[in-house]
């Protein structure tokens, strides 16, 4: 995978040269987020919910609508691998698939314990796995780093304001 540093390093930089506000950091941590190369945001996401993940899940699924996920969970999990990986990476570039209109219905909320639970398959191998000694780009790497810096409520707001803009709505 081949992606250059300058353009988000930049901008992470500006956004955090400074102590910034925290709703102005949520915003800049998820206008950093989305210059990344779709790789990059997905692998974010992996270690932010594997990493963060017992902490995110009470509040992702408490407020979550799961039964609307759990139907779109187990297509991926009737999926190949290629495939699978395939449905993730459209999710996240904001391809007009009938998957991605499908998740683009659910609720914030839902999408949040959405991404969750599929890094919790993931984690017990029935989704497409991170590769074995994957490393992260060196702006993951910041990403995550800033968002191991929020307190947990920024936190959530962040994941749930990335989560929230995948897929796509078919209502627009």
């Amino acid at each position: 995978m081949t992606f250059t540093t300058d353009p988000a390093q930049s901008r992470l930089n500006k956004a955090f040269h400074h102590r910034i506000p925290t709703g102005d950091g949520v915003t800049s941590i998820a206008t950093v987020f989305k210059s990344l190369l779709v790789d990059d945001q997905l692998t974010v996401l992996w270690f932010a919910y594997t990493e963060m993940g017992r902490s995110i899940a009470p509040a992702a699924t408490g407020a979550a609508r799961l039964q609307l996920a759990n139907g779109l969970l187990n297509q991926i999990k009737q999926m190949s691998h290629d495939k699978q990986l395939q449905v993730i990476r459209d999710l996240a570039a904001q391809k007009n698939t009938e998957f991605s209109r499908s998740y683009g219905t659910l609720s914030a909320n839902t999408k949040l314990a959405f991404w969750y639970e599929l890094s919790e398959l993931m984690v017990k191998g029935y989704v497409v796995p991170m590769p074995a000694g994957y490393q992260i780009s060196r702006d993951g790497a910041q990403i995550l780093e800033a968002i191991k810096q929020l307190d947990f409520g920024e936190q959530i707001a962040l994941l749930r304001k990335i989560v929230i803009d995948m897929g796509v709505d078919p209502l627009e």
